[in-house]
């Protein structure tokens, strides 16, 4: 059986070209503790293509990538020239003691056994540091996305009603809600490639598969909102808790 959280490395390339990044907004609140007017160590834990890489070195952020798949690394070395990409995952971090300034986690935290990774963050973090996961959610308050949802079923997990992993103590401070709004373009046609990049898909049988891409692909062809479009914008709401080390 395929263990969902490692289930990406097989759509790696997919995953780098269909998912949304992150908007500069929601990076700057998350790193606001530590910011100052300088640059900061960053370290993205379970980094993916490094697409939340890329937003903190555009940024002129030191950028620590650590990543548990081999072909999702992969991407990532080749998408981030200069940037220290490494094997390793957030219970098993290759960094020494109080080491970067930030921790950031996109779209990863829920894969996380939290009482075996918040201990090891904390440990690579300086005192005075912030840990931020964010996460990109559909915003399904436009009617196209929500039928999109109805077919591959809805996102979010109440991320925006307040942290629903359990206690961050005695490690770190009551995570503190950010939320920003940002859209990203999209052909209609490839809606099947962003279902195609999650782990829902991944893991689904075949039979599962192809009942995914044949409805989505009329909702492609017939929605109102889409039909005949060469592009549409999705919208998306960026979710950040920031947390301080306890």
């Amino acid at each position: 059986m395929t263990i969902p959280g490692l289930s990406f490395g097989s759509a790696a390339r997919l995953y780098d070209t269909i998912r949304p990044t992150y908007p500069q907004t929601a990076i700057t609140w998350a790193l606001r503790p530590v910011l100052g007017e300088r640059p900061v160590r960053v370290l993205d834990l379970g980094a993916g293509t490094g697409l939340l890489s890329g937003v903190l070195v555009a940024a002129g952020h030191e950028v620590v990538a650590v990543e548990p798949d081999d072909q999702m690394r992969a991407v990532a070395a080749g998408n981030l020239p200069g940037v220290e990409v490494l094997s390793g995952s957030a219970e098993q971090i290759p960094l020494p003691d109080a080491s970067v300034d930030a921790v950031v986690v996109g779209q990863a935290y829920h894969w996380f056994t939290p009482e075996r990774a918040l201990p090891e963050i904390r440990r690579v973090l300086r005192a005075e540091g912030v840990f931020a996961p964010m996460w990109n959610i559909r915003d399904e308050r436009t009617p196209w996305v929500a039928a999109f949802s109805e077919v591959v079923g809805q996102e979010g997990w109440g991320l925006d009603e307040g942290w629903p992993y359990g206690a961050v103590e005695p490690w770190f401070t009551t995570p503190e809600l950010g939320m920003f709004e940002h859209t990203v373009p999209i052909p209609p046609a490839a809606l099947v490639d962003l279902a195609r990049s999650r782990s829902y898909y991944l893991t689904a049988d075949a039979d599962e598969q192809a009942r995914l891409d044949r409805d989505l692909a009329t909702l492609a062809d017939t929605h109102p909102d889409l039909a005949g479009r060469d592009v549409v914008d999705m919208p998306y709401r960026t979710c950040v808790y920031r947390m301080r080390p306890a």
